[in-house]
């Protein structure tokens, strides 16, 4: 799809004030992996993720319209709430394998820890290699149980992951939607996992 004007990186001084912005969010980097600020140039790939079936687990269909705004928030996120949406790269490479968040969307009761991949990255245990890196960060900002991750009841392997991370489900806090969905919180234990 041909990108629209808005979906374009800013020029000249813009430019350089969304690079300051990007600078303050923090940058963590694994043995194999880089979390970064999300840019723009991210975007395409973000569309395509949300656009495809991997979106299935998202609580709604998206199209482009809410694809970007799903991104508008997870940026925003860092800049209203402390806390966002990080580009998950392999270490020397700019090319988005999916993103980690940290936020509170719309409609959250709590700060969740989130995550979806690209296909291609599917498989390769970077969306629990990035959650860990990111847990000591969540913690810090919310404490041990302080953060949580949403997810749909059929998602077999966010399940599974949130299970690695060492979260463990919680009920009550599942009963303040009106749509199912599984809650696990997240303690200071999941970090040595």
């Amino acid at each position: 799809m041909t990108p629209r004007p808005w979906e374009q990186p800013p020029e000249g001084a813009a430019f350089t004030i969304a690079q300051r912005v990007a600078a303050a969010v923090p940058e963590i980097v694994t043995n194999r992996l880089r979390l970064r600020a999300p840019r723009l140039q991210d975007y395409a790939a973000y569309e395509a993720v949300f656009l495809s079936e991997r979106a299935a687990y998202l609580g709604a269909a998206f199209d482009r319209e809410s694809a970007f705004a799903d991104f508008c928030q997870g940026v925003a996120g860092w800049m209203l709430r402390g806390a966002g949406m990080w580009t998950l790269c392999l270490k020397g490479s700019e090319a988005p394998l999916g993103w980690i968040y940290l936020w509170m969307e719309f409609g959250d009761h709590e700060p969740e820890l989130g995550w979806i991949l690209t296909e291609a990255a599917e498989g390769n245990g970077y969306a629990v290699e990035a959650a860990r890196s990111v847990l000591p960060h969540a913690l810090a900002l919310y404490g041990s149980g302080g953060v949580v991750s949403y997810i749909d009841p059929s998602n077999a392997r966010s399940l599974r992951l949130a299970e690695r991370l060492g979260a463990r489900l919680d009920s009550e806090a599942a009963r303040a939607f009106d749509e199912p969905v599984l809650v696990y919180r997240h303690h200071v234990e999941g970090i040595a996992q």
